[in-house]
């Protein structure tokens, strides 16, 4: 056991500034109407000191936290398995350092814990909800607007209850699958096959949407819907060249649903992309890079989806601070935003 070291108070770095306490919970609290040069000296005696806000005590007087619940509507076995989800969290988490907030990590293993995810939302633990990987019929929505808690969503919104004028962050899916599958039509492939994501999950429609868009009436036995993982992504393969022995590319939901059919086709004889050209979508690292043969995919920007996510929750979260005014572009500014997705070749197609 170790004695505890007394913490340097409001009051000792008011002593050495030689201001009063009430300056220096303005400054160390964020407050205006404090001259620069004062600003500095309470700076410099909180950095000689060592002293610590208070976090209870600080919130009380500016109503924030500092910290953002990232929700993720996925069982932790799945977060932890597909790369997609570190890449979103590291770009969340960068953002929200780089401006002194905490992330709160909060994971649905089930609708049993959806009431559990809403109760601490609503119990004004955190500043505002960055929620990702929502299904259509998810009730986390709802139950996030019944806390009043600021939200940003991951993805396009698409939910019977809707939200007014939802903020969300999302890459061009449809736009990208319709890259994916003309590649494979200039490349003289006229079986191409689709293997869907989730089709709860808006990404997954958007995709599917996207490849109709490029084949208009395709054989409908081209198409087999399965669940963004490795796994589903071989089970779907291995239907596919039942149903349609003669296929000659597929277009997959995500990389770890290609990696899937890879494996399948390796395992069937078939060369890629001799035989069967194959593309993905993601193009997650190492993943991509790494898979046999190295995957031709539609890239798009996890991390930078993640930074945007936090920027426009914390951009909210300033307008709504000092007042938003709908004439100030800053805080019009604060709208959803559809990041471009790219055509990665490598030698699946």
């Amino acid at each position: 056991m170790t004695e505890g070291v007394s913490r340097p108070t409001l009051e000792a770095v008011a002593a050495r500034a030689g201001v009063s306490r009430a300056t220096v919970s303005r400054v160390v609290n964020g407050g205006e109407g404090v001259r620069e040069p004062v600003v500095e000296r309470v700076r410099q005696a909180v950095e000689e000191l060592g002293y610590v806000p208070n976090q209870a005590a600080r919130s009380l007087v500016t109503k924030r936290h500092d910290a953002v619940a990232v929700v993720i509507a996925e069982p932790e076995a799945r977060v932890f398995a597909d790369p997609f989800f570190a890449l979103q969290l590291r770009g969340i988490s960068k953002e929200l350092t780089a401006h002194d907030n905490q992330l709160v990590l909060l994971l649905t293993e089930g609708r049993a814990d959806h009431a559990r995810v809403a109760r601490y939302l609503a119990g004004g633990h955190v500043d505002g909800a960055l929620v990702f990987s929502l299904h259509l019929d998810d009730p986390l929505p709802g139950l996030i607007r019944n806390a009043g808690v600021p939200t940003v969503f991951g993805g396009r919104p698409d939910w019977s209850d809707g939200i007014p004028g939802p903020v969300y962050v999302d890459s061009d899916n449809r736009g990208g699958a319709r890259e994916a599958v003309r590649h494979l039509v200039g490349l003289g492939r006229t079986r191409i096959a689709h293997i869907t994501g989730a089709l709860d999950q808006t990404s997954a429609v958007d995709r599917l949407d996207g490849y109709r868009d490029v084949m208009g009436d395709a054989d409908p036995r081209l198409v087999v819907e399965s669940d963004f993982t490795p796994g589903g992504g071989e089970r779907a393969m291995r239907e596919l060249l039942d149903r349609c022995p003669d296929v000659d590319a597929v277009f997959a939901a995500n990389d770890l649903t290609a990696l899937g059919a890879l494996r399948v086709l390796r395992e069937k004889g078939r060369r890629v992309p001799d035989d069967v050209a194959v593309i993905g979508f993601d193009d997650v690292l190492p993943v991509a890079e790494e898979a046999d043969p190295p995957l031709t995919t539609v890239r798009q920007d996890i991390e930078e989806m993640g930074r945007l996510m936090a920027r426009l929750l914390l951009r909210g979260q300033a307008g709504r601070t000092r007042g938003a005014d709908p004439a100030d572009p800053a805080d019009a500014a604060v709208s959803s935003v559809v990041l471009p997705t790219t055509l990665i070749r490598r030698a699946s197609a």
